[in-house]
This record gives structure tokens, sequence and C-alpha cells, in this order.
């Protein structure tokens, strides 16, 4: 079931207040829970109090887990969900995470000993109306974080069933969020996690969501235009118009979080155990460039850019995304307000950053080069990139800015897990290309200079 099938939900059982939960299932005859999030007296359970409600909708993935450690430790209650869609998809790649992921069962006695408290968690599929409903009805979020949809670009491109898949995927969860938070916690604040490849590589700045144009002597402030490269990317823009035409007619606060590319293997949130480590994948459909680039020094593997090397695009470590969706959650907008935040810390080329990979592996003895390959996408490999990000700073975000500082520290995580990465290795080299083949790319000639990684 490498897609995703409907599949019945689970209440992990667990103790909140000297109380045992109970187990919840859904009734697959009429999408209605029946059991759940009980004292067993009919009950609501009460929960520890903290500052805010919040439900984090794929709470298993590299995000997700990493958000509720950092959202816990500033006290809020945290409750999420997970149908371990990822962890199945990434096996169908032919890979698994760099960091070994332990079941959510550990993950959770994990968390609870490192924390001192319990994070509720169903598990099922966001896109039966049903196991939504009950989560709300139970829970009461007073804010909602939406990560549970498919975020790969790749994936999305490998064929019909996969394309499709994606885009049913990831409308019909956002859907499903929407008319929750308006029949159920109608004041509750959606943050759903959007993306900067949205707007694409225009030759403009961009604006954070909106822009002012004059048109023909008449003005006006409009959505600035999309221009998704993916079938994936173009899932996220169709989120980003519900919510916001949602927002319009129901009075909904929302926030779009256009997130450039997030890099790294942990928060100062996990402590020592690697039970809390967030996944790192490497593969071509889930491995971001950066955290690629890393298990690839790790390993003695070419670092691997597509075509010229020079594609811009906005990368922050994954402590600043914390950072950044916390203030997001705790500065809500106002009823009504759909609002947009650019999310990254600085804006590189690919062969920038492979140069700051390089120069952060041979800091700790590792020889690393950098080499281009064809690109299997349809896009710019040269172009004018400066889209604004000032929501967040006016917020108080403040950027890492030691990017390498930060590559120190993955690279260092990860040599524990060379050999985990060496046995996965042919997955560095993509095969899918978004004309539609399915053939390994090969690298171009000539190979760079041996002696480091030239950046333009």
């Amino acid at each position: 079931m490498p897609l995703g099938g409907r599949r019945d939900f689970v209440l992990v059982g667990m103790i909140v207040g000297g109380t045992q939960l109970h187990v919840g299932r859904l009734d697959p005859g009429n999408g209605r829970a029946q059991g759940g999030l009980s004292d067993g007296h009919g009950r609501i359970a009460a929960l520890d109090g903290g500052l805010v409600r919040i439900f984090i909708a794929g709470v298993d993935g590299y995000l997700g887990w990493a958000l509720a450690q950092h959202l816990i430790a500033r006290g809020h209650d945290v409750a999420g969900a997970d149908t371990f869609f990822r962890r199945q998809w990434v096996e169908e790649m032919g890979s698994w995470s760099a960091t070994p992921i332990g079941s959510m069962k550990e993950r959770l006695q994990a968390l609870k000993k490192h924390c001192g408290k319990e994070l509720l968690f169903w598990e099922g599929d966001l896109r039966n109306y049903g196991f939504v409903e009950k989560i709300f009805r139970d829970f009461q979020p007073d804010a909602i974080v939406h990560f549970g949809e498919c975020p790969s670009a790749p994936y999305s491109m490998i064929d019909v069933d996969h394309a499709v898949f994606v885009q049913t995927n990831n409308i019909t969860t956002t859907f499903n969020l929407l008319f929750a938070v308006r029949d159920i916690r109608p004041d509750a604040h959606l943050v759903k996690l959007g993306t900067m490849g949205e707007y694409g590589t225009p030759n403009l700045e961009i604006p954070e969501g909106f822009f002012e144009i004059e048109y023909r002597g008449r003005k006006d402030r409009l959505p600035f235009p999309r221009q998704a490269g993916s079938w994936y990317h173009w899932s996220k823009v169709h989120g980003s118009n519900n919510i916001m035409f949602a927002s319009k007619i129901w009075n909904l606060r929302a926030t779009d979080i256009m997130q450039g590319v997030v890099f790294g293997t942990r928060i100062d949130d996990m402590g020592n155990d690697a039970l809390l480590l967030t996944r790192l994948d490497f593969d071509q459909a889930f491995g971001t460039a950066v955290n690629r680039f890393c298990c690839q020094a790790v390993i003695g593997h070419p670092l691997t850019l597509f075509g010229k090397g020079y594609q811009r695009r906005g990368f922050l470590p994954l402590r600043d995304s914390m950072q950044c969706l916390t203030l997001s959650l705790e500065n809500p907008p106002e009823s009504g307000e759909y609002r947009v935040f650019n999310q990254f810390e600085e804006v590189y080329n690919v062969t920038e950053l492979a140069s700051k990979v390089a120069n952060a592996a041979a800091a700790l003895g590792l020889d690393v080069e950098a080499r281009n390959l064809e690109n299997p996408r349809k896009e710019l490999e040269d172009h004018y990139y400066q889209p604004e990000h000032k929501h967040l700073l006016r917020l108080g975000y403040q950027p890492t800015h030691d990017v390498e500082a930060e590559m120190r520290i993955m690279i260092e995580d990860l040599m524990g897990y060379r050999d985990r990465i060496e046995a996965k290795k042919a997955v560095l080299i993509p095969d899918v290309w978004w004309d539609g083949r399915r053939e390994k790319i090969k690298f171009l000639e000539p190979a760079p200079d041996p002696d480091g990684v030239e950046a333009r």
C-alpha cells in the first residue's frame, strides 16, 4: 500500500492526570468514532494546564516531531495524529531515515520521560472526516498545525497514480481541517505549512502573499501569482487558495507559511536521547538538498548538483523553523484574517550550499567534492530570486546566521549513522524525471576542481 489507503484509526492508550484513556476506533461503516478520549464515564479527560492546546496533523514527520517537543517544552498542551504514510513513502523509494526512528509507542514513552508531559496521539487518516471530527471534539484545539500532507515534488511526478494521490491527499486533508474548524472550533487558528515553491522563480521580487498592482488606471491588492513547478507544488497552491477563501466566507483565522528548504538533525529540546531525534531522509523524493548533501559527505559520495547548480532558494535550519512556527502560533491573526509569512533564513544557490557543506565536512576531517548531474526537473537553473520575509522578523524572529555551524552539528550526528546511509546509497542518484521517465541521471563532465567546490 505505497500510496496510502483508507484506514481505521486508533488512539494510543496513555495516562493523563492519573486517568487511563480508552482506545478509540473508527467504525468503517459510518465513518464515526466509537470510544475515544474518555475517562470511562463519558467525560473528557482533563489535560494539564498549558498556554494553548495545539493539534499537530502529521506529528510523526520531520517537522511535526520536532515541533511537538518544542511546544511542550514551552508549556503548551500538544496532541498529534499521523497515519505513518511518510514511513511507507520513503520505504517505497528504497530508503529509510538516516537517523533510526522508533515506533510511535517508543517515541511517546521517550518524550514523556524527557519532558514529564504526555503527547496525546491518534493514529489515523486525515482524509476521513469522521476521524478529524473526533479529534476536534475530544481535544478542542486552540490552534492547528497542518503538516499532514505529502511534501514531495519528485514523488508527485512519478506517474498518474502518484500525481492523483498527492493532489487528492493534500487537498482533502486541508478541507477536512477547515470544515472541522468551522463546525467545532471556529475561533481556532489554523497554521498551514505551504512552501516557497508555490511562487516559482519569477523575474520580480516576491512579496509575502499579496501585492499592490495598478492596471489600466485602477489599483488593487491581489494574491501574488503562483508559478508552481510540480504537481505537489500545485496541490499546495490549491490548499492556499482554499484556506484564503474559507477565511473570507467563514471568518476564520489562518496563517499560511511559505517555508523555504529546512535542514538539520536536532533542536535543543531533544536532549541526548536518540529516540527524540527527528527523522532525516536522503532519498530523491523526501531528502531535501542540504540534508542529502550532508549524508553524501558522511560516506564520501560526491555532492550532487542538478544542472548548472545555480538554482536559488530560501533555506533555514530546523531550529529556526521551530522558532518561526512558534512565533506564528503565539501571535495569531484576527478573526477573518488570512495572512502569509515567507519563512526562511537566507537565500543561497545550491552550489553555495554545497561549498558550505564541504567546509563543514572539512572541519571534521572529511574530504568532499561536488559534481554536477543532469537535471531531471523542468526549472530555470540560473535566475533572479528576491523574496521578502519581513513579517516574522517583526514578530521577533532571530535568524541563526551561522549556517556552517549547523551543518557541522548535522554531519557529526550523521557520522554515527554512516552504515545506515551507506546501506541505501543507491537512492542518492535520482531516477524520476519530470517528463515521465524513470532512469538514473548521469554525471556531467568534466568533474569539478578536486580542490574544492567553486561557487559562482
